[in-house]
């Protein structure tokens, strides 16, 4: 993979200092999955490019180092050595450290000026987001073209590559351009080679603050580098979003995330950003809360209750008067408690709710004796094998007389511009169902435990692909 960086003006050989690399002498550093070059293809005093060159090697990725992905053909089969990944960001780090951080000792004042820049990234992964190349780097203050390709000549119904050479150009400070690559190379590409934990948080917020809380596309960059993970895109908004405080700006909103088993998809927080008032995750929600008031539920379990997003909204309705939260995460159940205040909650609040840790898939008597419970966007985190224990669990052991189920309709991931074709949602989940399918199986579940179940639609309605939630409710014969 390859990074080229051109400085066009007058003494431009001055690179090399800004770079600290001497454009007269090729360097190479080891990186943990391969080598680095720098080297200068051209250096006078009219034009000088600087180049960062990896050599990924497959078989490092395959024996339990970075980027292995655990086993199989794609470990030692892929496009990882040849394009511009979370590889080239971690080797911008690396090669490139000081410049970044902007000091350059007798020569400050060129390192503090705007520089004529242009950075050429070959072979970045971009499938369907030509769009977003624009939309993210020309806020920024570049120009951007880029070059697309078709996947194989010789086999043109297959459609253009997945990939581009892109090339921005401006006048720009070069620890910004650094900072920008750095940050925005791993948001185009969906298979990050390291762990994204919070260390990343402070990463993206280090070295994007001075430029993401004013991005018009921060939700986008923020939730693609954090790999749509919940907790993580939460915290990183949590912490812009006081940044942006005096703009009265308040783009956190937690119930327009898409709350997915106790993680997120940004995929939803940008599509119904709107209007936050009628966002995805609270229409969902409020139509679960309808559903077991019409059936004049009061004592209610939330099967995989993630955070308890919707057990505060039933802690508000006095109809309810026993909750239950389940989930099979210890952390999602402290998160929820925090939620609900439990810890200074009186006696009776805390004798009306209860969160108990659990699995959908294993018969547990703590799940019978409920009026009604709730399956909100949990099986589709389930491989296709465990659903047949999560029926038996729901349908045949705790028998609840009514059910209230969630799932994504695959089929209007058509609208996420920003999802491949065929892609899921989440990276957590296992399958997603078009609406025939899920009829199907929910029909076949309810013949064969008892059931009546009715269908509905969640979410603004498109034409042709339906709505993005289907909900199932469940209602056992008497």
């Amino acid at each position: 993979m390859l990074l080229t960086i051109t400085y066009k003006g007058q003494n431009t050989t001055d690179l090399g200092y800004l770079l600290y690399k001497n454009p007269y002498r090729p360097q190479m550093f080891e990186l943990n999955h391969g080598k680095a070059y720098v080297f200068y293809p051209e250096a006078s005093n009219e034009r000088t490019t600087a180049a960062l060159l990896l050599d990924i090697d497959p078989l490092d990725l395959a024996r339990g180092k970075a980027g292995s992905s655990g086993g199989g053909l794609f470990d030692y089969v892929n496009d990882r050595p040849y394009v511009s990944s979370s590889f080239m960001s971690t080797a911008i780090a690396k090669v490139f450290g000081t410049a970044m951080t902007g000091r350059a000792d007798a020569h400050q004042a060129l390192s503090d000026s705007p520089l004529d820049l242009v950075a050429t990234v070959t072979m970045l992964p971009c499938r369907g987001e030509q769009e977003k190349l624009n939309r993210v780097f020309e806020p920024l203050g570049y120009e951007v073209s880029y070059t697309s390709f078709i996947s194989d000549e010789n086999f043109p119904a297959w459609g253009e590559s997945k990939y581009v050479n892109l090339i921005i150009s401006g006048k720009v400070r070069l620890r910004d351009l650094l900072k920008h690559l750095y940050v925005l190379i791993p948001v185009f590409d969906k298979q990050k080679h390291y762990w994204v934990g919070t260390d990343e948080v402070e990463k993206l917020l280090r070295i994007g603050g001075g430029w993401l809380p004013d991005h018009p596309e921060k939700e986008y960059i923020t939730g693609r580098y954090l790999n749509r993970r919940r907790s993580l895109v939460n915290m990183a908004f949590e912490r812009l979003a006081a940044e942006n405080a005096d703009d009265g700006e308040d783009f956190l909103d937690a119930e327009a995330e898409e709350v997915e088993g106790g993680q997120t998809s940004p995929v939803e927080v940008a599509e119904d950003k709107p209007d936050k008032k009628l966002n995805l995750n609270a229409q969902r929600l409020g139509s679960v809360v309808a559903a077991l008031k019409n059936h004049g539920a009061k004592r209610v379990i939330d099967i995989g209750c993630g955070e308890g997003n919707l057990l505060r909204l039933l802690a508000k309705e006095r109809q309810f008067t026993h909750i239950t939260g389940v989930d099979v995460s210890h952390v999602a159940l402290e998160r929820a408690a925090d939620k609900l205040k439990l810890e200074r909650a009186g006696d009776a609040m805390r004798e009306r709710i209860q969160l108990i840790q659990g699995s959908v898939t294993y018969k547990d008597s703590r799940f019978s004796d409920y009026d009604a419970a709730c399956v909100v966007e949990v099986i589709e985190h389930l491989d296709i094998p465990r659903l047949a224990a999560f029926e038996r669990v729901l349908f045949e052991f705790a028998k609840p007389p009514v059910v209230v189920l969630t799932t994504p309709n695959k089929e209007y991931n058509a609208n996420y511009s920003f999802l491949y074709e065929d892609d899921l949602r989440h990276g957590d989940h296992r399958f997603e169902w078009t609406r025939e399918e899920f009829r199907n199986w929910a029909s076949q579940v309810a013949d064969r435990f008892g059931y009546t179940v009715q269908f509905s639609e969640v979410g603004v309605t498109d034409e042709t692909h339906g709505a993005p939630t289907q909900m199932g409710v469940f209602t056992q014969c008497v």
